[in-house]
């Protein structure tokens, strides 16, 4: 399966980034995995890494609904104002429940989907899929 050139990580939890690491790497999907802390730190990634075709540039957001500074839905209102050539990543919001409010508000937004937390192998391969075209593994 090609691995993705960039994915970033958004969550202010210590243990969920240090999971979904662990996850992504034994899976091997991507070439680099990224972590922002917050809203904040990802859209200052996404100004300062350029466009697609710059290794750094994530092909896949995986981003948490609820942080401080900044949260997915905060980022997502500045996300649709950076360039149009700096919006090119598939976004995944991630949540751990789905507050019928939320999913109201997420459907306006400039996001792939959404899942429920914890990843899981399964949905990662879902995602690389119905996103990247990947085959799922058989």
């Amino acid at each position: 399966m090609p691995k993705l050139p960039c994915v970033l990580l958004v969550d202010d939890d210590d243990t969920t980034n240090y999971l979904n690491k662990l996850l992504f790497t034994r899976l091997d999907v991507a070439e680099t995995l990224l972590v922002a802390l917050n809203g904040q730190d990802a859209l200052d990634h996404l100004q300062t890494c350029g466009t697609p075709g710059n290794p750094a540039f994530p092909s896949l957001i995986l981003l948490d609904m609820k942080m401080p500074v900044m949260d997915g839905f905060e980022f997502l209102e500045a996300y649709v104002q950076l360039p149009q050539a700096q919006r090119e990543s598939v976004i995944i919001m991630l949540t751990t429940s789905l507050n019928p409010l939320d999913v109201v508000r997420m459907q306006d937004l400039p996001i792939a989907g959404f899942l429920t937390k914890p990843l899981t192998k399964d949905k990662i391969y879902d995602v690389l899929h119905t996103y990247f075209g990947h085959p799922l593994p058989a």
